[in-house]
């Protein structure tokens, strides 16, 4: 299993909305960076990811998981990018904010951090373990 962080901005897809879409999920499309669509092609049915609002909040709000692998982006006329299906599995006791995750010098490789504008990245188990326990879950 790998882990991940995927950004969205609040006002256009939350937590709320994921959760809201049950079991069945909902694509996680209209990425068009290459560096964040290959992230998307890396990974794998049941990898955890966090979901971050950016923007408004800047801050992990809950844990999705990847219930479809990479396929086609439906949003994409040009047939190059692909999206992934992803479903709620929680929303965080306790949100994680960029302010807090920037204070944790453990964390300061992450590409949250160095790829500000990344909106799909990978997380590595050790990180991955620091940031749940940042959230008291």
């Amino acid at each position: 299993m790998k882990y991940w962080l995927l950004k969205s901005e609040p006002n256009v897809w939350s937590i709320d909305q994921q959760k809201n879409m049950g079991s069945k999920g909902a694509a996680w499309d209209g990425v068009r960076n290459f560096q964040a669509a290959k992230n998307l092609k890396s990974m794998g049915k049941g990898d955890l990811c966090f979901f971050y609002h950016s923007n408004i909040g800047k801050e992990i709000v809950g844990i999705v998981e990847v219930i479809k692998e990479a396929y086609l982006d439906k949003t994409d006329h040009s047939g190059r990018f692909v999206a992934v299906t992803v479903k709620f599995k929680k929303k965080l006791k306790k949100p994680i904010t960029l302010e807090n995750i920037k204070k944790n010098r453990k964390l300061s490789h992450l590409s949250l951090i160095k790829q500000s504008r990344l909106s799909v990245m990978p997380i590595d188990s050790k990180s991955w373990k620091i940031l749940n326990n940042m959230s008291k879950i």
